[in-house]
């Protein structure tokens, strides 16, 4: 699906001299969807995060065969090339997603939908994931990505298919409010692997609580997280139906792929109950869309924290439901190279937990709670502002 270059245009605060900025797309674990589909026709950067869509300035990546990707098919580090452009050296700090439209024929393939995991593969509807305003002036992101004279920049866009798609409860829409955000191409990663009978098992590579790269294990147990930034983090794996599994202080330095546990050995935690979170987010006064995502937090010994489930809420109604939580304790080690972590019970915050919600760049956190092997406990309700 290669990209042809655009016109580099002028303005924008470019210099005479220019590089190349090259764009792949990969993405972050989703949640209850089998296919998470959309059809890019270009890429649009400016160095304005301010400028609107017809002042000068703008550098495009436009496809020349657009086609339909399923973002879920972009775990473990699989990419898709995007393309690239020569344009004015600087740093761009506004890029838009152009997206085509959904046809209003129903005999037409949709260009973006989803799929429901609760329907089996290939039996089910494809339901249309609406994207306001996508189209025209493009799905607006905030980067930023420097591009240097007669040099390359190599970026990857990581969607995050989770928390791009939010349901509207009273019309049944789907909706696509991108979160994505663009990392520097390197060879360093972290390569592990997990029971077999846990595939699927979301990993994600945490700092100080916020997962900064996630991916799904895949049918053998095997996961990849790369692209990443070098640095030092929190490895955690959670899986329906198991402990939360936590090893610390992962270091991951430049141009390195680090194997978290030595190849054949298996990131295997205990059989656990779960529980299962509802809750709402208002606003007062009372408005829609409701724009809010609510995470799910545990602390462990020694204060590093852990985010183990985030999801948006219904922009409707502003219902969420955190489900598969694990009751049981979480097993904790730390990673040392070459060798295999040792993992040990935190029995003293088995099930404890906080639940956060952030709206408008505000946020709510309930107290500890402490969660029971239930389909629906009540959590503390969020109101904004």
């Amino acid at each position: 699906m290669p990209g042809r270059c655009g016109d580099a245009g002028g303005g924008g605060g470019g210099t005479a001299d220019s590089g190349t900025l090259r764009l792949a797309l990969t993405d972050a674990p989703a949640c209850g969807y089998d296919e998470v589909n959309v059809t890019v026709e270009k890429i649009r950067v400016h160095q304005s995060s301010s400028a609107g869509e017809n002042e000068r300035g703008w550098s495009e990546i436009v496809l020349a065969t657009p086609s339909k990707i399923n973002l879920l098919d972009l775990t473990n580090g699989a990419l898709i090339e995007l393309g690239e452009t020569r344009l004015p050296a600087g740093t761009y700090t506004q890029l838009r997603l152009v997206l085509a439209a959904n046809p209003g024929n129903p005999n037409v393939p949709l260009a973006n939908s989803i799929r429901l995991s609760a329907i089996p593969e290939g039996s089910g509807q494809e339901i249309p994931l609406k994207t306001p305003s996508g189209q025209q002036s493009g799905l607006k992101i905030n980067v930023n990505m420097t591009v240097e004279a007669d040099q390359r920049a190599d970026f990857v866009l990581d969607f995050d298919a989770c928390k791009s798609v939010v349901v509207a409860g009273n019309s049944g829409n789907y909706n696509l409010k991108p979160v994505v955000r663009a990392i520097l191409r390197t060879e360093t990663g972290v390569i592990g692997e997990v029971l077999p009978a846990m595939a699927g098992a979301a990993v994600s590579l945490q700092l100080d609580g916020l997962p900064v790269r996630s991916t799904v294990a895949d049918a053998e147990g095997k996961f990849r997280l790369w692209p990443v930034e070098s640095g030092t983090y929190t490895l955690v794996v959670t899986a329906p139906g198991r402990a939360t599994a936590v090893v610390k202080n992962v270091v991951v330095s430049q141009n390195q792929i680090v194997r978290v546990t030595p190849d054949g050995t298996d990131i295997a935690p205990a059989v656990s109950a779960t529980g299962t979170l509802r809750g709402l987010v208002a606003y007062n006064p009372v408005a829609t869309p409701i724009d809010a995502t609510v995470n799910a937090w545990q602390s462990l010994p020694g204060g590093t924290t852990i985010q183990l489930v985030s999801r948006p809420v219904d922009m409707d109604t502003g219902a969420y439901v955190l489900g598969d939580l694990a009751v049981g304790a979480p097993e904790v080690a730390t990673f040392f190279a070459n060798g295999t972590p040792i993992f040990t019970p935190e029995g003293t915050v088995a099930g404890k937990l906080r639940v956060s919600a952030v709206s408008g760049g505000i946020t709510r956190t309930s107290s500890e709670l402490t969660l029971t092997p239930m389909d629906d406990q009540t959590v503390p309700n969020f109101t904004f502002p």
